[in-house]
């Protein structure tokens, strides 16, 4: 079980006078009908339970309509809570993922809570003989993104080189041409000054996509080094990394992963 201070989602029901229900004739209480997941649905706690010592909970599908189509299934991720008046909190059940069909139309758990704790007015689910329950009912469409992740056992190895011309006269930021490599675009990105931690004092060098082994995606689509050279090092000419004003910029990059969407 789980505690959490927001409430349920779709339900929650107030039983008032609870003692009284096994009392009454009442041999379970039926909830009204929610909707949630475009379906209705109700929840419904058999009395039986608290006579073995326990609360029994069930969610029950009941939004048979002439649209639903023949053989259907709704699977769902439910849960059930229980509040707790003293601390403000909500006692819930881990989330539990069931298929609903005609021939089975309701699933819940068979012990939610004991009646021993329940009971016992310091622990707060009963006070003044008043509780509360509550459900959320979440159905699992069908329209999620399908993702095919291609691992190889042999890294495919690419290598691109950039010559750079007139490397004194760079005063803004470089952009390479695109490139191919493991059927991805790619473009190497130079900053003749530095940036980031390498503002001033040393060449920045980005890869968009790639660099050492890092993951890219659609949300972190670059990575590389903002000190990847120092200033004073690079125009050295006894250094040798520029001549005749050129230098002569190579990369090299292993494709071990590709993730592509399946429609």
């Amino acid at each position: 079980m789980e505690t959490r201070e927001a409430p349920p989602a779709h339900l929650l029901i107030k039983i008032e006078s609870f003692s009284l229900l096994g009392t009454c004739g009442i041999d379970k209480y039926e909830t009204r009908e929610f909707v949630a997941g475009d379906y209705k649905w109700y929840m419904h706690i058999p009395w039986i339970g608290f006579f073995l010592g326990k609360i029994i909970v069930f969610i029950v599908f009941t939004d048979f309509t002439s649209d639903l189509p023949a053989n259907w299934e709704v699977n769902v991720v439910f849960s059930f809570f229980l509040y707790n008046q003293i601390s403000g909190n909500y006692l819930s059940s881990p989330g539990r993922t069931r298929c609903f069909l005609e021939t089975k139309s309701e699933w819940g758990i068979s012990k939610f809570i004991s009646k021993k704790i329940l009971s016992d007015p310091s622990n707060g689910y009963l006070v003044n003989d008043n509780c509360v329950f509550g459900a959320e009912v979440f159905v699992v469409k069908k329209d999620a993104i399908i993702e095919c992740v291609s691992l190889n056992n042999i890294n495919i190895h690419y290598k691109h080189d950039l010559k750079i011309s007139d490397f004194s006269k760079l005063n803004e930021r470089l952009f390479s041409e695109q490139f191919i490599a493991g059927g991805q675009k790619w473009k190497i990105i130079l900053d003749p000054k530095g940036s980031g931690m390498g503002t001033g004092s040393h060449v920045s060098i980005f890869l968009s996509y790639l660099a050492t082994s890092y993951w890219f995606s659609a949300v972190s689509n670059g990575y590389g080094w903002p000190a990847c050279i120092e200033l004073a090092t690079i125009n050295d000419p006894n250094k040798g990394f520029i001549v005749n004003d050129c230098c002569l910029l190579s990369i090299e990059i292993h494709v071990q992963a590709v993730a592509n969407v399946i429609n």
